[in-house]
């Protein structure tokens, strides 16, 4: 089904874009003008949320895709249609822009130091104790595979959380020139700011303190839990590389 974007004159729907596993992105014009318009499943607090977390993040200068209210002035449409000014750019594809990426995350975590929990999700250090939150729901998992994920999680060095991206990767990255856009913050929350670098090239420096091997399988875990009753052939198969890294 195509979201309805009546609620903003004049736009119109041109094609899908790449991207939106979960949630579907369409290329749309109005006049000159070209628009990504997102469709989100989150509840309304959850969905607030994540949009007062991207205009707080433009107002610090990080660099993120801008909300274009509908005509009534609201932020998101029926069916929770949101629309976006189109950013330019492509993946992720040398060292420096990397860096940048990097630059960018650090960002986030420095200006959201304390920032409040997302409703309705988790983090990393309470779903230790917890079993449910966001996409997460550990008790859906054979307790052989929750315990491992939460194994994982428990190397991670303790800190006051931060807004995180939650699904930073090259295909939520948009780089033209000097400038990095990170995209798609569907999956962001407030948790160990140290995850948003689990999966980002191993040959790229991050500030972590601790060993890159345990922060990448903490990532693999978190896309176990994450993703484990969404996509569970992709979870399955991230579980057996988690199985693999950590010889279980």
């Amino acid at each position: 089904m195509l979201p309805d974007v009546t609620a903003w004159a004049g736009l119109e729907l041109v094609e899908p874009l790449r991207g939106g596993a979960r949630n579907p992105v369409f290329l749309a014009r109005r006049g000159g003008e070209r628009f990504a318009v997102r469709v989100s499943g989150r509840p309304e607090p959850a969905l607030t949320w994540e949009l007062d977390l991207l205009g707080h993040l433009a107002a610090y200068g990080v660099a993120v895709a801008g909300i274009v209210p509908a005509d009534d002035g609201r932020r998101w449409g029926a069916g929770g249609v949101l629309v976006h000014p189109f950013v330019t750019g492509g993946p992720p594809s040398t060292a420096d822009d990397w860096r940048r990426v990097v630059a960018a995350a650090g960002s986030v975590h420095e200006c959201t130091r304390g920032w409040p929990q997302r409703p309705g999700f988790a983090s990393s250090t309470a779903l230790l104790t917890t079993a449910r939150g966001g996409d997460v729901d550990l008790a859906a998992m054979p307790d052989s595979a929750g315990e491992l994920v939460r194994a994982s999680w428990r190397r991670l060095p303790p800190t006051p959380p931060t807004a995180v991206h939650g699904d930073l990767g090259a295909g939520n990255v948009l780089v033209d020139g000097d400038q990095v856009t990170l995209i798609d913050w569907d999956e962001s929350r407030a948790d160990v700011p140290w995850l948003d670098f689990a999966h980002l090239p191993e040959d790229i420096e991050v500030p972590v303190p601790m060993d890159r091997a345990d922060l990448v399988t903490a990532g693999v875990a978190w896309e176990v839990a994450t993703c484990w009753v969404a996509e569970p052939e992709y979870a399955a198969r991230r579980l057996a590389e988690l199985r693999g890294r950590t010889g279980s």
